[in-house]
């Protein structure tokens, strides 16, 4: 996994939306992050330290590319807002899927 500064995950999350509208999808996770990368220790060792402030990790991933980055908690307002503008730009061309109705529900009404 491929961690990037916030702008180029959007950039490249850019790309990663382009590229997934013709013949893939992609999916994006939000988490919260303790700038902890290993497991917790086993008993009788002493347990990791708190952090003093928590992070966001943010990942993106589609079939052959992965993406993460991890926003400082006083940048999540300003990420989110270029990161709802890269998600509308890229739901422009979603397809409305068709409802099929049982055929007692259309009998009915």
């Amino acid at each position: 996994m491929v961690l990037l500064s916030n702008d180029e995950f959007l950039t490249q999350l850019t790309l990663l939306s382009q590229s997934a509208r013709s013949d893939s999808s992609f999916t994006i996770t939000i988490k919260r992050y303790d700038g902890h990368d290993r497991p917790q220790p086993r008993e009788g060792k002493p347990p990791l330290p708190k952090p003093a402030e928590y992070q966001c990790i943010i990942r993106a991933r589609s079939r052959s590319k992965k993406l993460s980055t991890v926003v400082r908690h006083d940048e999540v307002a300003k990420f989110m807002e270029s990161y709802s503008k890269v998600l509308k730009s890229s739901m422009d061309g979603l397809k409305k899927i068709k409802k099929v109705k049982n055929k007692a529900k259309a009998a009915q009404g």
